[in-house]
């Protein structure tokens, strides 16, 4: 078992020695024709407003969307919320204290920490009744997420925006439409009007992006089971190998349950993967893929209006690369990101996630 911190460097660094360097030049300035070539073509997408109303066709893929990355709760725990008790609930580190009910509110959800963040927004405080839940609820008051959604800490306005006018139009949709985290983004959230969405774009983007996961490289792991959209140990069962998969759980399940945006996530990837990703994000892989700073920009850190991609949830990630490759996501950034993620395997897409989330955000 390897567990790598983040902002620490695993394994060697490709690109120490003179040879490497050039080689690693050469490759990126041979994409630079083609990212310039892409970006324009976004941005006459965006000009010309042609993403509107668009349908979405999906691609034959050669394996069915992974369930560990889109984890699907069982018809029979649809709804995973315990009854309250009208017992008040506490968690480390704070003096609030919240009942189950006011826990499981979807437009009332609790702040266990309102001095770690600004003042939050009517709609990521309380969303909009009857159909816009408060955006805190799944992203959290910090908005750094869970697995099964989306760390919205540190993106930029411009891009947030964009994504909630591509699940509006259709655009940004999910390889697997009973992963319903997804699928409710487009059917409720995108029911935000102008005015909400802009706030809680302008809020998120403003919002620092802490270490959020930790990431360990082990041959195997606690077998999980699914539960509120996400892989949660099973009790007394023991271990498996983890095979071709990230294991992305809680390291507290009960104070994630609560909503505790200071409880974070353990991710365990594959033996190796961290240093596999690293060769394909830094030098394209020999061709099949493209140099990720090249749009992401240093540090993976993001540029312009081009996310950062460091730190970032190794399931999301997954989905996304996923969802790129089927046509699941066909909006602007979508354009970019095709000849991408064209040759992709899921292996190299579960490559690519734990170097990305080992990254400091």
């Amino acid at each position: 078992m390897r567990v790598h911190e983040p902002g620490r460097t695993v394994g060697k660094v490709p690109g120490n020695n003179s040879s490497s360097r050039q080689e690693t030049h050469t490759e990126r300035r041979m994409w630079l024709p083609l990212a310039a070539t892409l970006l324009a073509l976004c941005a006459a997408l965006v000009a010309t407003g042609r993403n509107q109303g668009a349908t979405t066709k999906l691609r034959t893929m050669p394996e069915p969307p992974p369930y560990w990355a889109y984890a699907v709760n069982p018809p029979e725990k649809a709804s995973h919320a315990k009854p309250d008790d009208k017992t008040l609930r506490h968690v480390p580190r704070s003096s609030a204290a919240f009942t189950l009910r006011h826990i499981n509110d979807g437009f009332n959800p609790p702040d266990w920490h309102p001095d770690g963040h600004p003042p939050m927004p009517d709609v990521v405080a309380h969303g909009s009744k009857p159909e816009v839940l408060a955006c805190g609820y799944c992203h959290l008051p910090n908005g750094q997420g869970r697995p099964e959604n989306a760390s919205l800490a540190g993106l930029p306005e411009a891009y947030i925006i964009q994504q909630m006018a591509d699940f509006k139009s259709g655009l940004r949709k999910t390889s697997k439409s009973d992963f319903l985290p997804a699928t409710h983004m487009d059917t409720h959230e995108s029911k935000a009007n102008r005015r909400e969405v802009r706030a809680a774009a302008k809020y998120f983007s403003r919002l620092t992006p802490e270490p959020w996961i930790r990431v360990v490289e082990s041959a195997t792991v606690p077998k999980t089971h699914v539960a509120g959209w996400m892989l949660v140990p099973t009790a007394g069962a023991g271990k498996e190998p983890i095979g071709h998969r990230i294991i992305e759980t809680p390291v507290n399940v009960e104070l994630t349950e609560m909503r505790d945006d200071a409880s974070p996530f353990i991710a365990y990837v594959p033996m190796g993967s961290i240093e596999k990703g690293k060769q394909l994000a830094i030098t394209g892989g020999a061709g099949k893929t493209m140099a990720c700073d090249v749009c992401h920009g240093r540090d993976l850190m993001g540029s312009g209006n081009v996310p950062s991609i460091a730190g970032r949830s190794p399931s999301y990630i997954v989905r996304q690369l996923y969802d790129f490759q089927s046509g699941a996501r066909s909006g602007p950034d979508a354009m970019m990101m095709k000849p991408v993620v064209n040759k992709l395997t899921l292996d190299d897409m579960i490559s690519l996630a734990a170097y990305l989330a080992s990254l400091h955000p």
